[in-house]
C-alpha cells in the first residue's frame, strides 16, 4: 500500500491536531511519511512539541533585560 503524499501546508495546518492525537490514522501516516523526507516540516513539528512542553511544565523563565521592548519594536515594524 502506498501512502498518498501530503503538502507542507497541509502538515502545518494539522500540526496541533497531530500533537493532540486528533487526526485519523491515515492522516497521521501521511504526515509521518512526509516528515521523514522533509526536514523543514520535521523542524516545525519538533519545535511545536517543544513549545507545548515548555508551556505545559509551568516553569517561568526570566527574559533578558529589554527583550519585551525589542520584541514589540520588531512586531510593530512588520
Amino acid at each position: 500500500m502506498s501512502v498518498l503524499e501530503i503538502s507542507c501546508v497541509e502538515v502545518w495546518r494539522e500540526v496541533s491536531n497531530y500533537i493532540d492525537g486528533e487526526i485519523t490514522l491515515d492522516l497521521r501516516t501521511r504526515i509521518e511519511a512526509h516528515c521523514k523526507a522533509c526536514a523543514h516540516c520535521t523542524a516545525i513539528l519538533d519545535g511545536t512539541k517543544n513549545v507545548v512542553r515548555l508551556i505545559a511544565n509551568g516553569i517561568q523563565y526570566d527574559l533578558p533585560g529589554g527583550f519585551s521592548r525589542r520584541l514589540y519594536d520588531k512586531l510593530k515594524n512588520k
